[in-house]
């Protein structure tokens, strides 16, 4: 018994430092996603709050209405109507045409290089903004442009003569097109690889067509996850300043540059209502996510 006791105690002994090590730890484990978080506070939190702050302050820092109430200004309401109706429009486009590219990639036999040489370029290409993109479009498709003036050579077709425009609605929305597309693709291509192969299987066995098929089983499935990256394409041109601010200037008024011009202009130089602005695309974008968010789960109890 005393020595049953004894190696019990001995047990106790060795077993006690390993746990009091575990309570001691540190957690080490935080320290990779710790340079997210600090990213995450500092870019996004803060500013964020930092603005909506200032979209109900007047310049001696008082509480108001007036910025908000400013927001109903026709001017205003025609530039925030533009930005919705380029970004609806660029995400239905792209969105369509996203699609159709990752099912032909995914489902449509292709050699696997095709998939891999298009998801690569969709990954380049859906990153691709700002100037660039901008220069690139003017280059190809401004009055003196490549595909211009080849269509005006070889085709006797001037573009600009039947009303195209690349500084214009149209113009903004093809440019913009050109990173959702791609976009597009990165998002749905998982939802697609998604669908079993025993859901096609099944369903030939109880003799449905290949378009009975797609239009009772595939459509539903995917369909949540193809509104859900509408949303999110729409979220994404709604808030794009810097293609539009190179591409048009202040020709088209779209919100991005009206808050820039508030912000940073000598004529529209008023913060506070450039802060108002930002709000309101603030609630446009978080509410655009939250939709995202919800129909992104409603997706994934499928594709599990």
């Amino acid at each position: 018994m005393t020595d049953l006791s004894l190696s019990d105690q001995a047990i106790a002994g060795k077993t006690a430092p390993p746990s009091e090590a575990r309570a001691l730890r540190l957690p080490t484990q935080w320290l990779g996603v710790a340079p997210f978080f600090i990213f995450a506070i500092m870019f996004l939190i803060l500013p964020t709050f930092y603005l909506m702050l200032g979209a109900f302050q007047n310049d001696a820092g008082e509480f108001t209405l007036e910025n908000i109430a400013a927001l109903a200004q026709p001017s205003i309401v025609a530039a925030y109507w533009i930005s919705i109706k380029v970004s609806l429009a660029s995400a239905l486009i792209g969105a369509f045409a996203g699609l159709a590219i990752a099912v032909a990639i995914v489902r449509g036999g292709l050699p696997d290089w095709i998939r891999s040489a298009t998801l690569t370029f969709s990954g380049v290409a859906s990153n691709f903004a700002g100037v660039p993109l901008a220069f690139a479009f003017l280059a190809t498709l401004g009055r003196i442009g490549l595909a211009t003036m080849i269509l005006n050579t070889l085709f006797g077709f001037n573009i600009y003569a039947h009303g195209f425009n690349i500084l214009s609605f149209w113009g903004l929305t093809l440019t913009y097109v050109y990173f959702q597309i791609p976009l597009m693709v990165v998002i749905i291509v998982p939802a697609i690889d998604g669908l079993k192969k025993e859901w096609g299987e099944a369903a030939a066995t109880l003799g449905a067509t290949q378009a009975q098929f797609w239009r009772m089983v595939v459509i539903p499935v995917i369909w949540p996850s193809f509104l859900g990256t509408v949303i999110l394409l729409f979220a994404n041109a709604f808030g794009a300043i810097a293609t539009a601010y190179a591409l048009t200037g202040s020709s088209l008024n779209i919100v991005p540059i009206l808050l820039y011009a508030q912000i940073r202009g000598d004529v529209l130089h008023n913060a506070h209502l450039g802060y108002a602005l930002a709000f309101g695309m603030i609630v446009i974008t978080g509410l655009a996510n939250v939709f995202y968010i919800w129909f992104r789960t409603r997706s994934e109890r499928w594709l599990k």
